[in-house]
Parts: C-alpha cells; sequence; structure tokens
C-alpha cells in the first residue's frame, strides 16, 4: 500500500481512482464496509483504490479542544486499512485553511485534480466541505459535473444498532470492551510505553508493566480487566488490567496497570500494546492488604479462565 502525506503527495501520473473518504477511527466493521465495497468497486473497474483520511481529528480544528478519544493510533489505523487491500492511503493535514475549502472546491482540487476520481464511494451520513456543507446529494450532482460516480454504501447494524466510532467510543468509557469489540470486529487496543510507577505491585506479588497511554487514547473505564498484552517481542501473553487511582493506597493519578502472567521480563521503555477481553470487576477499596491480595490472585485466575 502507498502511503502520502497530503494530496499534494500524490504521485504524478496517478492514474483514476476509486476514493472513499472518512476520519475512520477504529476502522470497526462499517468502515470496513466502506472500504472493501471501494476495494471491490476498483478491482471490477480495473482501477486503484484510495482511502483518504484526516490528521488530526477534524473536531479538534473546528472547535478546539473537542478531540474525541481515539480508538486506533495513526499506525495502527494504516495496518487496519493496508490489511483490506487498499492500494494508497492519503493522510490529508486538517489544517484550518484546509477545513474553509467550500464542497466545489474540495471535489475540484482534492478529487479531480489530485486523485482523478472515476467513483467515490461512501456512508449515508457523509458530509464534506466547510461547515460541512456537502453531502451525499450534492457529491451525486458535482460528480455529473467532473464525470465521477458516486456509491452510497448502507450503514452497518446489528439488531437495529448502527456501528459508529462515536458508539464505541461509548462502550469503551463505560468499560463495556465485550461490546466494543463486537462494533470493532476485534478486540479494542491501548497501546503505549511502560514507565516506572511505585513499585507497589511488586511489594504485594504482582508485579505490573504501567503503561503510559497515547494522547487521546479511549481508555477504557475504573477497573479490573482480562487482555492481551503484546510486548517488543510480539509475543501475546495473559495479563490482569487494573485501571484507576489504587483506591486503597489513596492514589490520585489514573493508571493503567498491567499484569502479565507467567512472565518475569524487564519491560520498562518497552512499545505494548493492550487487547481488551472482558471487564472482571469495579475497581474496590480495601481495609487491608491481605484482602486485597486475595482479590487479585481470584482476578488472575479469572482472567486465566476467561483467555483460555
Amino acid at each position: 500500500m502507498q502511503r502520502w502525506r497530503g494530496f499534494d503527495s500524490v504521485p504524478s501520473g496517478w492514474g483514476r481512482s476509486v476514493v472513499t473518504i472518512g476520519v475512520f477511527d477504529g476502522v470497526h466493521r462499517g468502515h470496513q464496509a466502506i472500504i472493501g465495497h471501494a476495494v471491490k468497486r476498483a478491482r471490477d473497474l480495473d482501477l486503484q483504490s484510495v482511502v483518504m483520511t484526516f490528521d488530526p481529528h477534524p473536531a479538534e480544528v473546528v472547535r478546539p479542544g473537542s478531540h474525541p478519544a481515539v480508538l486506533t493510533e495513526p499506525v495502527r489505523k494504516a495496518e487496519l486499512i493496508e490489511a483490506l487491500g487498499v492500494d494508497a492511503l492519503c493522510v490529508v493535514p486538517f489544517t484550518p485553511a484546509f477545513s474553509q475549502l467550500s464542497p466545489d472546491e474540495f471535489v475540484h482540487d482534492v478529487l479531480v485534480e489530485s486523485l482523478h476520481t472515476a467513483a467515490v464511494v461512501v456512508g449515508d451520513n457523509f458530509r464534506f466541505g466547510h461547515r460541512a456543507a456537502g453531502d451525499v446529494t450534492m457529491l451525486e450532482s458535482l460528480g455529473r459535473t467532473f464525470g465521477f460516480t458516486v456509491e452510497d454504501a448502507p450503514l452497518v447494524s446489528e439488531g437495529g444498532l448502527v456501528f459508529s466510532s462515536t458508539y464505541i467510543r461509548s462502550c469503551v468509557d463505560a468499560g463495556d470492551v465485550r461490546a466494543a469489540s463486537i462494533a470493532l470486529g476485534r478486540p479494542h487496543r491501548l497501546s503505549g510505553v511502560v514507565v516506572r510507577g511505585d513499585q507497589r505491585g511488586r511489594e504485594l506479588g504482582f508485579p505490573t508493566a504501567n503503561l503510559m497511554a497515547d494522547r487521546y487514547a479511549a481508555v477504557p473505564a475504573d477497573g479490573i480487566y482480562a487482555a492481551w498484552f503484546t510486548g517488543a517481542d510480539g509475543v501475546r501473553r495473559a495479563s490482569s488490567v487494573s485501571i484507576g487511582t489504587n483506591p486503597t493506597f489513596s492514589g490520585t493519578e489514573r493508571r493503567i496497570e498491567a499484569y502479565v502472567l507467567d512472565f518475569d521480563g524487564d519491560l520498562y521503555g518497552e512499545r505494548v500494546s493492550l487487547d481488551f477481553a472482558g471487564h472482571l470487576r469495579e475497581q474496590r477499596t480495601y481495609d487491608a492488604i491481605e484482602p486485597l491480595i486475595a482479590q487479585i490472585r481470584a482476578d488472575v485466575e479469572e482472567t486465566r479462565m476467561l483467555l483460555g
């Protein structure tokens, strides 16, 4: 898959293409259907498929301070998109100037002049241009003017529930990582660097990797979780994860701490990931150390059973 930063980076001589456009945070089942439709359509027409996405999230530019929690960091998002068979990924820097483009200017400058678009595949709720003034009907009209077709891919739903990034963020925020995984089509992943903590887990007999997550990362609600831990060696290991402030020790800083089962290596400084499989319980405060240790042992055993 070719990767371009900005539509100015499209190679000269790039032929006509089938394009789909969106933030695609999460690359969830709905996104997968839209991107898959574009890939199939491109192959049917013997053209190249292009996914256009944006960085940073448009909300942060249009309404500073409103950046939503991020389900997939840029590198992970690119990997997921590439796995769907896309020929090129164009990440457009979403600047204040870019946000001012009218629907007509966006179509002419980006879709026609830069990407030589033959067909555009978008979801039912697609909006574009300054103040989101453009919709699918306007895009179809502009397509007739500039010589490309528009294919409206229906939104993906299950049991009357439409899968969206907003819905998945709400699931993660509530700690319902199972519901999030159903909509994503895979477990929700949280990545970051292992940093030094208070060493309290080691004192209790359960040394933890203290994860510093990326800025804006979608962190599940406070609680105890079962998750798959993947370190720099690429090996996936079962882990019990605590998210919260350690109320038993009157903590104030929210932390993500993973106890990796049957592992005793040095993880400091490594970039690691957690794939959340299930929520075990809420955070609790204990009056003594002994019941806390007993509960951690129970959490570990439940993690073993849940992850098989």
